[in-house]
């Protein structure tokens, strides 16, 4: 059944799609400049049969997927790490810190002068922008583990590696899985950025660039719209994929806000 808020969102969206409609319409402008919403809508559905563009996002998708993978794989156990170790966590806390608000958009051009692989450089730079947000959540999550569990289970006789595995990665599991989703979005922004700097062959920033060039200004936009669809989709699904595995998370923060 479909949600009120859903139902709120796609009204709103649409209202905003018609008011732009009519601006362009009967508005003094250069519609080649400014295509009418409803010309981008059927150039992208066009461009759901066209071979160049499906190319384009399946490069885009696998550096995304790749760069998401390896940003888990350094994050999370990083964050584990110094979280059980809040000593380590002091020391290096400083240089996280600092490099954290630098904007990852800006080591772009650094990247593309340190490494020369095209694809290399765009895993890494994903890599780089994704780590932050999984690293720090679950860095907040190891720090909200409740002492008193892991206090009852050292009682019992249980070591440090036991607690870990029993109490705290379990409770900082949906931390992660929240740092996770966000970086997912911010690892899409980081794909089309970089093909839109760097270039290559394909991609969805690629085919950005070119159709710009071309003055195709309706199918830039509608290569962007797809962007942007595949950015939510990628968080409607990690969100459902949230809800089903940490659904006791849900609950327990539910009942200590009420």
């Amino acid at each position: 059944m479909i949600s009120a808020r859903l139902l709120r969102g796609a009204a709103g969206a649409a209202g905003l799609l018609a008011v732009a409609e009519l601006y362009v319409r009967f508005a003094i402008g250069d519609a080649a400049i400014f295509p009418a919403p409803s010309a981008i809508l059927y150039e992208a559905a066009l461009l759901l049969i066209d071979p160049d563009f499906l190319a384009g996002v399946g490069t885009t998708l696998m550096n995304w997927a790749l760069g998401m993978l390896i940003a888990i794989g350094i994050a999370v156990p990083l964050g584990v790490l110094l979280g059980a170790l809040p000593p380590v966590e002091r020391a290096i806390r400083p240089v996280l810190e600092f490099m954290r608000p630098i904007p990852s958009v800006a080591i772009i051009p650094l990247a593309i002068l340190l490494i020369p692989v095209d694809e290399l450089m765009k895993v890494s730079v994903i890599v780089y922008a994704c780590m932050w947000p999984i690293l720090i959540n679950t860095l907040y999550g190891m720090h909200d583990v409740d002492p008193l569990a892991k206090e009852s289970l050292r009682s019992f006789g249980f070591g440090p590696l036991a607690v870990l595995a029993r109490v705290s990665l379990p409770s900082t599991a949906p931390f992660a899985a929240t740092g996770v989703r966000i970086a997912a979005g911010i690892a899409l922004i980081l794909a089309v950025s970089a093909e839109l700097l760097a270039g290559g062959t394909a991609g969805i920033g690629v085919y950005v660039v070119q159709s710009s060039s071309g003055n195709r200004m309706d199918l830039m936009m509608a290569a962007t719209f797809w962007a942007g669809m595949f950015g939510v989709l990628a968080n409607l699904l990690l969100l459902s994929g949230e809800r089903r595995l940490f659904h006791w998370h849900r609950m327990r923060t539910g009942a200590q806000e009420s």
